[in-house]
């Protein structure tokens, strides 16, 4: 059955020929695929099968098994709470449950408008900030949930 034809820019398809030989190369592949698209969309995986000669049930058990790939969509802005455990002693769960609350979704829910997904993560590396969230790249700490509807809005005009 041949792949889907999903478009991979020049530099996605030049470091699948760099790492397509080396020992340890699908995580790292995935993670370049996850990086062009924000997530790894089946047609992906099921080019990676054909490009690699690997079989697709292999890859999906790599995506599926680490918690950092995802196989859906994920909002415009992603909304991380760090679940860690300084993160999760401070606080960490309250904010989850509040930002679940103003934007109405769970899990790996999108909103319907597309801007904002939810993940509780593990450690961010900011445990001197706990409890933390992050918005793309931007980091939050020592935050009360009084504070996340300010945030939230902030990222909606």
């Amino acid at each position: 059955m041949p792949a889907a034809r999903i478009e991979f820019s020049k530099g996605l398809q030049d470091f699948i020929q760099e790492w397509k030989d080396k020992p340890g190369n699908l995580i790292m592949i995935l993670h370049r695929v996850q990086q062009e698209f924000s997530y790894i969309p089946r047609e992906a995986a099921e080019r990676l099968a054909e490009e690699l000669s690997m079989p697709l049930a292999k890859i999906y058990g790599v995506i599926t098994f680490y918690h950092l790939f995802k196989t859906t969509k994920p909002g415009k802005h992603r909304i991380a709470v760090c679940m860690g455990t300084a993160c999760y002693l401070k606080g960490g769960q309250t904010l989850l449950e509040e930002c679940e609350d103003i934007l109405g979704i769970k899990g790996h829910e999108v909103t319907d408008d597309g801007l904002f997904s939810i993940d509780a993560v593990r450690c961010v590396g900011c445990c001197g900030l706990a409890p933390v969230l992050m918005v793309g790249n931007d980091v939050y700490g020592k935050l009360t949930k009084e504070q996340v509807p300010e945030i939230i809005a902030k990222y909606r005009g």
